[in-house]
């Protein structure tokens, strides 16, 4: 192990990682926004874009997150539409991970008893009123665990990236490991930077967890 390779080496990865985490974390969020509203269509099973949505999500569940990314940087420009590798990425991995989080979102929708809507009700809330104050938050609560997973994975697919041309994480070890012949130097710091990346969200959900259980 090359030790002094390592240091040299270690800003790259340093800011490949800061690359990750934004580029990743902002396609977290619109997918749990987007993911949310996909949701409360099927929920409310609103006619025509229910269908649609169901469409998306079986398109988007069933076909990896690296096809997508190929489509939107290299088959798109052949339309006519050229977007720069960062929009690429934000919006693949967001297409693929608004799915998931739907999934999540009425999952945890639909194991909210019917008698609390019912309760709801018989206690004068309107059906907004009903669904803000009594099934969502408990629909939420629900969810939080297969939601925390969807974010753990939707920060490992980030790997991808590098097939768009970013100099994410996995581009820094791939050109590192081309140029240098350094393996097991560039697999390495490629391990403790994810670990890094997503120790810590692995145990912020274990925590949300333990916090929603004992509520």
């Amino acid at each position: 192990m090359d030790w002094e390779f390592i240091g040299a080496v270690l800003p790259e990865y340093l800011k490949a990682a800061g690359l990750t985490f934004a580029l990743g974390g902002l396609g977290v969020v619109l997918s749990l926004i987007c993911g949310l509203a996909c949701a409360l269509v099927r929920y409310w099973r609103l006619p025509v874009l229910s269908y649609l949505v169901q469409i998306y999500i079986e398109l988007s569940r069933n076909t990896p997150l690296v096809i997508q990314l190929f489509f939107l940087y290299y088959a798109l420009p052949k339309l006519g539409v050229v977007w720069p590798s960062s929009v690429c990425a934000i919006v693949g991995l967001t297409f693929l991970g608004s799915s998931y989080m739907a999934e999540a979102f009425r999952s945890g929708l639909e194991a909210v008893p019917e008698n609390q809507l019912e309760g709801a009700y018989s206690l004068a809330l309107t059906r907004q009123q009903a669904f803000r104050y009594v099934v969502l938050p408990q629909a939420l609560a629900t969810s939080v665990p297969a939601l925390m997973t969807n974010v753990v994975f939707l920060i490992k697919e980030t790997s991808m990236f590098s097939i768009v041309a970013l100099a994410d994480l996995m581009y820094v070890a791939k050109e590192h490991i081309g140029l240098y012949y350094k393996t097991d130097e560039a697999l390495l710091l490629l391990v403790l930077a994810y670990t890094a990346l997503l120790l810590p969200l692995s145990l912020l959900g274990h925590a949300l967890e333990r916090r929603l259980q004992h509520g």
